[in-house]
């Protein structure tokens, strides 16, 4: 692994043993992501996976570090100099708003249009209908604002919206050990409308996800 060759002859602090084998499956699952096969997928779904993987890594470190307070800060120094951790990421969850951003990716306004952020920073409950509920191109991310959130995270683009869809601990990122939550089929691409035909059966989806949606309990 290539964040183990960094950490060759590096004495990492205490607590280190503690959580290796959780990071090294994270970085297992990672890797597998950047090596799984394209085909059949459109070219900005390709990196959803390892965006959402990222995530959960790091929200692991964070809940640790600044949740359960049981990580020490030398631990945690020590993760985000050797680059396990995304030290950017955990930062911008400290703050009003966003408590639960997808990526850093979502709020550089020069990767999009207008320069203005990505659309999943933006509440369910004021989004214009044109954008209804899609995953962001780059990352794959419906919803990430605070109050949309589901099992303590964003609402991704294969997070089940459905009230029998699951507890947290059942939707973490298992891909490596083939856990993964059941993929939906994503929202027609926004450079690409959909037909006419298919736009009435989008609408009954979007609906539904909806509803589902104002039903369940939010957690940031």
């Amino acid at each position: 692994m290539a964040y183990r060759r960094r950490l060759k002859n590096k004495k990492p602090p205490e607590g280190w043993e503690l959580i290796e084998e959780v990071i090294d499956d994270f970085e297992t699952q990672m890797k597998d992501a950047v090596n799984e096969e394209h085909e059949g997928k459109r070219k900005n779904e390709l990196t959803w996976k390892i965006h959402r993987i990222h995530w959960e890594k790091n929200r692991f470190i964070y809940d640790l570090m600044y949740q359960r307070k049981v990580m020490s800060r030398e631990l945690y120094d020590y993760l985000v100099r050797e680059k396990i951790a995304d030290g950017a990421l955990i930062a911008k969850w400290r703050k009003p708003g966003y408590e639960i951003l997808c990526s850093m990716l979502a709020i550089q306004k020069g990767n999009h249009n207008f320069g203005t952020t990505s659309h999943c920073r933006v509440p369910l409950k004021v989004r214009g209908a044109q954008q209804k509920i899609t995953p962001d191109v780059q990352i794959g991310c419906i919803s990430c604002a605070s109050g949309d959130g589901k099992f303590g995270g964003p609402v991704w683009w294969n997070t089940p919206l459905e009230e029998d869809g699951g507890t947290a601990e059942e939707n973490r990122a298992v891909w490596g050990q083939g856990g993964a939550p059941p993929e939906e089929a994503p929202g027609p691409s926004r450079k690409r409308p959909a037909p006419e035909d298919e736009e009435e059966e989008l609408d009954e989806e979007v609906k539904r996800r909806l509803s589902a949606l104002k039903g369940s309990k939010t957690i940031d």
